[in-house]
């Protein structure tokens, strides 16, 4: 009887974990879908590439900004509730992109799916915790962890598809019917979480944390257009510094805070934190610089990168739950160790692209690099939500979401500073070293053949010019992303004498969270 009420238990709690699923799973793919739709949506609504990327800024920092309430607004009326709004607001955002009738209607609707998609991840993450049992955590957070896999894999195929084919608003709509799907799902499968109706909610700490993360990521994303010594840049940068200064100040000295910086003070959570956001600017690395390879250097569609792309996500994704298993099995130590060697040789041996590689090559490198991530990504952020105590974890996951946000943020500035500064280097490099013979030879060679189709020298001579100075400047921007492969690396070498002090963790807190939970109970 008692094994039937367990396998029982076991059933509704995968049943919930599939509802979870669903709804990150939507939020995800809305976000992978738009991004490779850009390009088209800037000739689509007349607007100018600087306008239209306000699209994803946009998203992005109403994203950012929302992650540090969702603890207190699910502590204070419940995980579920806040889940299943933020769900449907969603939704309904998503309809209203669709509607939009120009490109300032569609970022206003932009934000608005960002306040509501912002709260979906870090709940959801939370709400597994709450539900999952701590030895079966690690298969848990695996397979959640597919949703942030298999959506990106296909959400540039299926958005260059759409924008193809279709039109630019089933690039919003595609997500609806999952969206009511998941809302569904989670109202009847998810139980509500204990709820402190009592708790103040923390204004002072909301206004600073919009504030900071708003204008520190706003100066990340637009620093290389603006210019990172700029009068703009560095404004918003000082109102970053002065109101993150002031947060963490104002959060310490508060019983009940917005994000609670306390919890920083358990080692094996804030070692966690930093090793699972090293490899994501490694990660970055790739999913920032494959694409602008694919298609600057080597002419793919939108479509056509997205599906050379694809089996590197698949492979993450499969290796997510696989990875959570072995987890549970063998700990953190061997499991973070083979997945960060794999990812790091495979993202060094990604420097050695040139204008010419074979697609087999690539594919077969960015799928062992998969294999890599998938490894070791949910692991290393496992292993420190389970040093933190359960009644804790509505606070630690949005804590972790944040600080994992602004870490991707900044690796994408610093590695397209890197990469624009390398191609510069490259360029020059080139110039000075160009056989001026050679280049007189070429240019003479292909004035000669606009000559025969009647172009006049002058031209033929300039259109000849245009050619060697865009192969210069090709070759140049492929060794530019190799050198900023290549940086990419660090990060995720720095992860692994980290693993030492994770691998040591976690069976002594296993042990002892139960006894502080039977204590308290």
């Amino acid at each position: 009887m008692a094994h039937r009420e367990e396998k029982s238990g076991n059933g509704g709690m995968w049943l919930s974990l599939v509802a979870i699923l669903s709804g990150t799973f939507v939020a995800i793919l809305n976000n992978s879908l738009i991004n490779v739709a850009l390009p088209a949506m800037v000739n689509i609504f007349g607007s100018s590439t600087e306008t239209m990327q306000w699209v994803l800024t946009g998203y992005m920092l109403a994203n950012a900004v929302m992650i540090p309430m969702s603890g207190s607004l699910s502590a204070k009326f419940g995980a579920k509730k806040i889940f299943v709004l933020s769900l449907s607001a969603f939704t309904c955002s998503s309809i209203l992109c669709a509607l939009a009738w120009s490109d300032s209607s569609l970022i206003a609707f932009r934000v608005v799916q960002g306040v509501s998609g912002g709260m979906i991840m870090p709940i959801g993450m939370s709400m597994i915790y709450m539900i999952v049992p701590r030895e079966k955590i690690g298969m848990a957070l695996g397979i959640f962890g597919i949703a942030s896999m298999t959506a990106p894999a296909l959400g540039p195929t299926l958005g260059g598809y759409l924008i193809e084919f279709l039109s630019w608003q089933f690039l919003f709509l595609v997500g609806v019917p999952f969206g009511i799907f998941a809302v569904i799902m989670s109202i009847v499968l998810l139980k509500e979480t204990p709820k402190k109706p009592e708790l103040k909610f923390d204004f002072l700490g909301a206004f600073l944390a919009i504030v900071g993360f708003g204008t520190l990521l706003l100066a990340l994303s637009k620093g290389q257009a603006e210019g990172w010594t700029s009068f703009f840049i560095v404004s918003l940068f000082f109102i970053a510094v002065m109101s993150l200064i002031l947060f963490v100040w104002v959060e310490l000295g508060k019983e009940s805070p917005l994000l609670d910086l306390r919890l920083l003070k358990i080692p094996t959570f804030t070692i966690s934190i930093l090793t699972s956001g090293f490899v994501m600017m490694g990660m970055m690395g790739g999913i920032f610089l494959m694409p602008i390879f694919l298609q600057n250097i080597q002419g793919l569609t939108a479509m056509e990168s997205g599906i050379l792309l694809m089996p590197q996500s698949i492979a993450m994704a499969i290796m997510m739950p696989i990875s959570g298993k072995l987890m549970d099995k063998y700990g953190v130590g061997p499991i973070g160790l083979v997945g960060l060697t794999i990812m790091s040789i495979t993202t060094y041996e990604l420097h050695n692209l040139s204008a010419d590689s074979m697609h087999s090559w690539i594919d077969m490198i960015l799928t062992i690099r998969g294999i890599g991530i998938g490894l070791c990504m949910m692991t290393l952020s496992t292993v420190g939500m389970n040093a933190v105590p359960r009644t804790s974890v509505g606070d630690a996951s949005p804590l972790s979401n944040v600080l994992r946000q602004v870490m991707s943020s900044f690796a994408i500035a610093i590695l397209t500073v890197i990469m624009q500064a390398r191609q510069n280097f490259h360029m020059a490099s080139i110039s000075d070293n160009l056989n001026t013979d050679m280049a007189t030879q070429f240019i003479s060679g292909i004035s000669g053949m606009y000559a025969q189709v009647g172009v006049d020298a002058a031209s033929a001579t300039g259109g000849a010019s245009a050619i060697l100075y865009g192969m210069m400047a090709k070759e140049s921007l492929v060794q530019g992303i190799g050198d900023t492969f290549l940086v990419s690396v660090i990060p995720i070498v720095l992860s692994i004498p980290l693993l030492y002090f994770l691998h040591k963790k976690p069976k002594k807190t296993q042990q002892q969270v139960p006894a502080t939970e039977k204590a308290t109970a």
